[in-house]
């Protein structure tokens, strides 16, 4: 069995929802849980500091929280007390997002990478030596702390260029539905070579993809187009396009990319695909759980089951 670890992505429209489903990961056994920020949604920073009073062992993490509608400094304040109710448990994953979700926000985006090369590089500065003293291109950072915090700055990544930038600026690059192939030949190959030209160990990867313990093919499939809408966005698009799907631009799942994006089937078949994201270099599986079938409540818990059982028997 290859090393590494299991996470859970949690939803929830109410943070007591969300806590319910935090609380039900570490039951199950689940190494990490987390949540997704943006827009006007509950925040995910404010769910963890309730969850970090709520459990004792589960890893908590940003995947991710868009970096435009805050200043770095005001990222790290939130952050600070996550890291410091749940000590050595919180990695926080920021990312710019995309244009036509910022735009829709009534924000600027401009330089998505030179941003988050430059956020990334003040939070990491801060949480290290308690104090920044930053001028850059698109951020001014001039202020310290109490204390350095032990909180693992992580970034999303999709396309050649990001995960470049994690391997030479993040403590790891966090993905979504990119196939295994283009993680396996570009994306972990470009942060080992960007990693190494700036003199430090490779980070690890994130591999967030969308997981549904469910055998029937057509009633996956058909839960995937309802709830997962990101090859609508452009970003996705390229990715997939470059990864051989060139019918991403039509902006819906097609079989064929869903049968390589999701894990899907048996509790056998996806235990071997996270198997083998696990072993072709990813450190974790960021499971994104998609309920099908007439009752989603026990294909969730399907899900999550068997994302507790492969945890536990990976710490064993």
């Amino acid at each position: 069995m290859t090393q590494g670890l299991l996470g859970v992505a949690i939803t929830g429209r109410r943070a007591p929802e969300a806590l319910a489903l935090i609380e039900r990961a570490e039951s199950y056994g689940i190494d990490a849980a987390w949540m997704t920020g943006g827009g006007a949604r509950i925040d995910a920073l404010g769910v963890f500091a309730a969850a970090a009073q709520r459990t004792k062992r589960i890893k908590l993490g940003t995947s991710i929280i868009p970096t435009y509608p805050r200043h770095p400094l005001v990222m790290a304040a939130q952050a600070q007390v996550v890291a410091q109710l749940a000590p050595g448990r919180f990695r926080l994953g920021v990312g710019p997002s995309h244009r036509p979700i910022m735009e829709g926000m009534g924000l600027k985006f401009e330089a998505p990478l030179g941003h988050l090369r430059e956020y990334v590089q003040i939070l990491k500065t801060l949480f290290a030596t308690g104090k920044v003293d930053f001028s850059g291109e698109y951020y001014q950072a001039h202020d310290s702390i109490a204390e350095p915090v032990d909180v693992p700055v992580m970034a999303s990544a999709l396309r050649k260029g990001s995960f470049a930038l994690c391997g030479a600026e993040a403590d790891g690059a966090i993905s979504w539905i990119v196939p295994r192939g283009y993680l396996r030949d570009v994306a972990l190959p470009a942060m080992r070579e960007a990693a190494k030209a700036a003199g430090r160990a490779a980070p690890p990867l994130i591999a967030h993809a969308p997981v549904c313990v469910h055998e029937n093919a057509d009633e996956v499939r058909q839960a995937v187009r309802e709830q997962v809408s990101n090859p609508r966005l452009p970003f996705y698009q390229r990715m997939l396009v470059d990864a051989g799907f060139p019918e991403a631009t039509k902006g819906v799942w097609s079989d064929r990319m869903i049968d390589e994006v999701v894990l899907w089937g048996s509790e056998a078949r996806v235990t071997a695909r996270l198997e083998e994201l696990l072993g072709m270099g990813a450190a974790e599986v960021l499971a994104s759980p998609v309920p099908a079938g007439r009752d989603r409540d026990a294909s969730l818990d399907r899900t999550m089951r068997l994302l507790g059982k492969a945890s536990l028997a990976r710490r064993r």
